[in-house]
């Protein structure tokens, strides 16, 4: 079992797979800016990160 699996059947509309990479994208933002904590704001932008290299890159189009 994969940590995101790229094929699974919930990630098949485009929304939902925009959604899985901007919202910790945007938390992590959110944790850098104005929480200041930088822990937490690096560890959100990476997961956004991974999942849109994920949903975007490693997805077959099939």
């Amino acid at each position: 079992m994969k940590f995101l699996d790229p094929n699974d059947r919930f990630f098949r509309h485009a929304w939902v797979r925009w959604l899985t990479v901007l919202m910790p994208i945007g938390w992590g933002l959110f944790e850098l800016l104005y929480v200041g904590s930088p822990f937490w704001g690096i560890l959100f932008l990476a997961t956004g990160g991974y999942a849109g290299w994920m949903l975007f890159f490693q997805r077959d189009k099939g």
